[in-house]
């Protein structure tokens, strides 16, 4: 069974059920999602969370008597009649009729939709206990802030309730590693009114993990010969013109307007001030590639309804890069690139697969470019998988502007997937600013353009991989390595001492000496989830030893101080998970 037939059948269900409780409800969409579906609405009366359960019993009720979805082509004025109560479908019917698309109106049961189809065969192919209705949101009609606000009723549904009941423990796993939980209690990052939605502020915590995330990075890029840039957080718009950004993106720019009326936009990528670096002299061919790496902030003007913790926000730290090199290293660039992540994504133990984002031939208005230049960005990127030895997906639509991508999707902890590295394969920048090369015949050469981030936004990385740990971070990640518990004032001396020989060998410590029980010092440096407690008494000291506790493994008992700082050194050199 195709699952996005299924989901959209039981969007249509879904408004089945809601007329038939609230008859003068009024339909706007219901499409299929990723694992689900939701319908929004017009409702007559506004309805809870507590109205779900009574919904999904008139959804199974209906669905007994369902078989078939069958369809009728029919025209504007026919399909108007139909829903000339309805403004939601009344202006779907225009738009669809402007572009000259065909109108069908969907059946099962007494229940008609207008709909492009993608539905079941049978009904009865549809296993009542393996959907359920999740929850209520607001959803302004269009996405537009303008329009009006519709309840959007929000459903799960899988082939088997076996799949249903495996996501739904899945999402209760989730809500307790919601990085929007945990980053505050782990005092990492906070959010202020003042300061504005989707804007985070790190605190010393959380900016110490971004920063070890960051050189983590930079090493890799170091070792492969990447040199490191900088550049200002605003540009003329005539950069953006000249790229092609502002013409597709200009909506979505944080735009300044100075007193002399010059217009300058926040960036909302890097790689249109990379390109004028590299232009700012003729190079050799014996010079490049040039590899051109920054850690720096983009900024996107984001609708307030689409921010969500650090996975959505205004102001995006990039780690990026760019190669520009010739085409003859095209190959040798990507396995670099490709290296540092596999090495990188090592280190968090997510399983990696590889999808090809490719261009809609069917919309090339959205892209930069020729088709031909579009063909060999794409058949090279193919041959450069094929020859790594992988199997890759292929997604239609899903390039960048100005060209193919390879991306890289990690599964984490609870068996989600997300999108994380990046490597993007660009001919349209070079030709738009006219980089080239010298080469051996003294020729101009056009060279081609590397995009590769390996976290891609270290806020979204950072939601990512507090939810993959729980919070809890491998040592090396981990702000806060080692926590000294002393078990009373007698041994404060000693404890002093081992905070001051942990500290002295850049390891990241605390002193818990709080007047206080060792069982609640225990218990609230286990809450901040510290790899390492050292708990101290008079017996420890006199032995010049401590006894370790693990988190998740409990006590590891005694131990000769140096012994535990050998063992220590060893994981975080390693970055041990």
């Amino acid at each position: 069974m195709n699952p996005e037939h299924l989901r959209h059948s039981l969007a249509h269900l879904l408004a089945a059920a809601v007329l038939e409780l609230y008859p003068d409800t009024k339909r706007a969409i219901g499409p299929a999602i990723e694992n689900g579906f939701y319908y929004d609405l017009e409702l007559p009366k506004p309805i809870s969370d507590e109205d779900l359960p009574k919904i999904e019993e008139k959804m199974r009720e209906i669905l007994k008597t369902w078989t078939t979805f069958s369809h009728k082509e029919v025209s504007a004025d026919e399909a108007r009649k139909i829903f000339k109560d309805n403004p939601y479908k009344l202006e779907l019917i225009d738009e669809f009729s402007e572009k000259g698309d065909k109108l069908t109106i969907y059946t099962s049961g007494s229940y008609d939709d207008l709909c492009r189809g993608g539905h079941v065969e049978n009904a009865k192919e549809i296993d009542p206990k393996a959907f359920k209705l999740t929850h209520l949101a607001g959803a302004y009609w269009r996405g537009s802030e303008k329009n009006k606000m519709l309840t959007r009723i929000y459903g799960l549904a899988f082939a088997t309730p076996k799949e249903l009941e495996d996501h739904v423990a899945m999402l209760e796993e989730a809500k307790k590693r919601d990085h929007k939980k945990l980053g505050p209690e782990l005092d990492l990052f906070v959010f202020s009114e003042l300061v504005g939605s989707g804007l985070p502020l790190w605190t010393p915590k959380g900016t110490l993990v971004r920063n070890l995330l960051d050189s983590f990075v930079w090493e890799l890029r170091k070792a492969r010969g990447y040199v490191q840039v900088d550049i200002p957080h605003i540009t003329k718009k005539d950069l953006y013109e000249t790229s092609g950004h502002w013409e597709k993106f200009k909506d979505e720019l944080l735009k300044i307007t100075t007193r002399e009326g010059h217009v300058f936009a926040m960036k909302p990528m890097n790689c249109p001030h990379h390109t004028q670096i590299y232009a700012r002299r003729p190079w050799s061919y014996r010079e490049l590639p040039q590899r051109y790496a920054s850690t720096t902030k983009v900024y996107r003007d984001e609708q307030s309804g689409e921010l969500a913790g650090l996975s959505r926000v205004r102001a995006i730290t990039q780690d990026d890069a760019h190669v520009f090199c010739r085409h003859s290293q095209v190959k040798d660039e990507i396995f670099k690139v490709w290296d540092i992540i596999s090495e990188f994504y090592g280190a968090f133990g997510f399983e990696l697969s590889i999808r090809l984002s490719l261009h809609d031939p069917e919309h090339f208005e959205k892209y930069l470019g020729t088709p031909e230049l579009w063909k060999n960005a794409e058949d090279k990127l193919r041959e450069l998988v094929k020859e790594r030895g992988v199997k890759a997906t292929e997604a239609v639509g899903e390039a960048a502007l100005y060209g193919p991508k390879i991306d890289f999707l990690g599964k984490d902890a609870i068996g989600r997937l997300h999108q994380i590295a990046t490597i993007q394969l660009d001919m349209n920048l070079p030709d738009r600013f006219d980089l080239t090369c010298v080469n051996e015949k003294g020729e101009k050469e056009r060279i081609v353009m590397i995009h590769c981030a390996i976290m891609g936004s270290i806020e979204r990385f950072l939601s990512v991989a507090i939810e993959h740990f729980a919070g809890a971070f491998p040592v090396w990640l981990a702000p806060v390595q080692v926590a000294i518990l002393p078990v009373s004032d007698k041994v404060n001396e000693y404890a002093g001492n081992v905070l001051k020989q942990l500290s002295n060998l850049g390891i990241r410590v605390e002193l818990h000496d709080q007047n206080e029980s060792i069982g609640k010092k225990i218990r609230n440096a286990e809450m901040q989830k510290i790899p390492y407690l050292l708990v101290v008494g008079e017996k420890e000291a006199a032995a010049e030893g401590v006894a370790v506790r693990q988190r998740g493994k409990g006590d590891l008992g005694v131990q000769k101080l140096g012994d535990f700082i050998s063992q220590l050194e060893k994981e975080i050199k390693t970055k041990q998970l």
